[in-house]
């Protein structure tokens, strides 16, 4: 018995039609309801993803690093090959991969909804701020945090 494995590569020699669609999709609502449709139909989802981090959240231990560490566990699952790393005055969340990315540079708006996000789940905690910005040249995205 012979098990196989593709790698990167050899996935790239298969069709993956779910970036086409999805860039098509934005493309429609965006020609047939606008730009604010798309923008409603983005927060909506970011809402859900809201609820379900912060459900998350709640179950960790109530330490800022804690919560931190679970947002990347969080992100893990969803493919961002997210790490945490402590910083003198804070954290360093960073994102190696970005599962949307075909989509992100097609409708910014997923990027800044994920900049709102996760500002919104440390309200009152800490500040979150981008340092690295995928979509603007750096290798990754990543995101300061410091308690306030």
């Amino acid at each position: 018995m012979h098990l196989w494995k593709l790698n990167r590569e050899g996935h790239a020699l298969f069709p993956d039609s779910h970036a086409q669609t999805t860039l098509e999709l934005i493309d429609t609502i965006r020609s047939s309801f606008g730009e604010d449709s798309l923008e409603q139909l983005i927060n909506k989802q970011t809402e859900k993803t809201e609820a379900q981090y912060q459900a998350a959240l709640n179950m960790a231990e109530p330490e800022l690093q804690s919560q931190i560490e679970r947002l990347a566990q969080l992100r893990n699952d969803e493919g961002y090959m997210a790490e945490v790393r402590l910083l003198p005055d804070g954290w360093m969340l960073i994102e190696n991969h970005c599962p949307i990315c075909t989509a992100a540079k097609n409708c910014q708006q997923f990027c800044q909804s994920e900049l709102e996000l996760f500002q919104r789940l440390f309200t009152g905690r800490a500040s979150v701020a981008r340092t690295d910005h995928l979509l603007q040249g750096a290798r990754r995205c990543a995101y300061k945090i410091t308690t306030n």
